[in-house]
Formats: structure tokens, sequence, C-alpha cells
């Protein structure tokens, strides 16, 4: 188990953390290796390589997140954020930790990274925070934001994934430098994409925002 300190320093490329959110990764990051001994959560299996890859991927999205002013909140109340295929919790639980004002929706259709999902919640004593254990397309809700990484058919699911965002909404992408041409195509003009930013680990993974044009409900 890597201690606080050293998460810390693994994660300083990617996002400020204090020891508190340290010590809070150092005890999802355990529950992560125990269970992944059991049910593939991550190919990845060397922790310091879950930290920067899974941990500081999604802390990354979160500032950029911030940057762009997509957790504002607004009439409603809290800002809101859907997490679609979040499977182990990325990037979404670790955007909850960051920013804990933000009522996050982790949607998994998977039973048993659903219940995993749901022990970390539980373990971390984490609130304003839900999974949905069933597939995104049946959710029947919006999100001031909806977050998409490493899912399965990016280019079918990724459609989806737009109609999830509320209007005015922030879409976020963590993707692949190679997979930038197809969401542009996909997005279209309704879509006011920011300028690809790759993320610390790798010039090849990127965030990528897209802000929507549509002001009205679906």
């Amino acid at each position: 188990m890597l201690d606080a300190t050293r998460i810390a320093a693994l994660l300083r490329p990617f996002a400020d953390v204090s020891d508190e959110l340290a010590v809070r990764l150092s005890i999802y990051l355990d529950l992560l290796l125990r269970w992944n001994a059991r049910i593939n959560l991550t190919a990845i299996r060397d922790p310091e390589q879950i930290v920067t890859r899974h941990f500081g991927e999604s802390l990354f999205a979160a500032r950029v997140l911030c940057d762009t002013g997509a957790f504002k909140a607004g009439a409603g109340g809290a800002p809101t954020l859907s997490d679609i295929g979040s499977g182990a919790g990325f990037p979404g639980i670790p955007i909850k930790l960051l920013t804990p004002e933000v009522h996050v929706t982790l949607i998994e259709s998977q039973h048993k990274k659903a219940t995993f999902l749901r022990e970390v919640i539980r373990t971390l004593d984490l609130k304003g925070i839900d999974v949905f254990s069933d597939r995104a397309e049946t959710w029947n809700h919006t999100a001031q934001a909806v977050t998409l990484r490493a899912v399965e058919k990016f280019e079918q699911t990724l459609p989806l994934a737009a109609t999830l965002v509320a209007p005015g909404g922030t879409l976020c992408l963590l993707i692949g430098k190679e997979q930038v041409p197809s969401a542009v195509a996909i997005l279209g003009s309704s879509w006011r994409l920011r300028e690809p930013v790759a993320t610390p680990s790798s010039c090849a993974r990127l965030v990528m925002v897209g802000i929507s044009d549509n002001i009205y409900e679906r």
C-alpha cells in the first residue's frame, strides 16, 4: 500500500493534493487493489501507475472542468456531474473528492463494478454521490457536466453522452489523441469545443471539453 505522502508526490503534476485528500486516495487505492484481485477493475496492476494514470488523469480533468466554470452553482442548487461507464470510479470519484460540492452520479451497468463503487462510497463516507446501476440510456436525467473515459464503442457512446448534458452544460472527454477527429465530427457545430489539453502523464492522453450551445431543454 502506498502511503499518502508518496501518493501526493506522484499527483503533484496533476493537481494540488491536500494531506486529507491524499489519505482518502490511499484508502481508495487499497480498496481498488484488493477488489482487482477478484474482479477486473483495471488492467494496470502497479500501484504507482494506477495513481498517475487513473487518479492523476481524473484529478487533472477536475481541474480543467473547474477552470472552464463547469461547476458554478446555479439557481437549481448544487452543480451536478454524471460519469458514464464509471468502471472503477474514474474520473467520477476523484472529481467528487476534489470538488465535494458537486453532486455526482456514477453510471455503471456491470453489477460487480457497481457494487465496488458503492463500497468505495461507503468506506470513504461520501455524501452527494449516487450509483446508477443500469445502462446510460435509461437514466432519464441530465447533468450540468458529463464525463466519458475509456468506454467501449466510443463512437456509439459519445452521442448518447451528449444527450445527457443539461442545456448550456459541459461535456468532458478523457480520450486518446487519435479519438479527437471522431469526437469533433460526432459533436458537430452544436458544441463549442475547446482546444484539447494534454495530461501531464502523456501527450497522447487528452482532456477535451465542449460546451453545449443548446440553451433549451431537450
